[in-house]
């Protein structure tokens, strides 16, 4: 799946599954934001 990247003016990061609408997951760092939004979509495909 693809993982979208934004950066907020902030500082914290938000990684994003366009393929999945709501699944998103902030981090202070992009590999924080990344494991984060991983293991998320693990959770949602196993409720699926």
């Amino acid at each position: 799946m693809k993982i979208e990247l934004e950066r907020e003016e902030a500082g914290r990061w938000i990684a994003e599954i366009p393929d999945l609408p709501g699944v998103m997951a902030y981090g202070n760092s992009r590999e924080e934001a990344i494991s984060r939004v991983k293991a998320l979509v693990l959770r949602v495909l196993a409720d699926s």
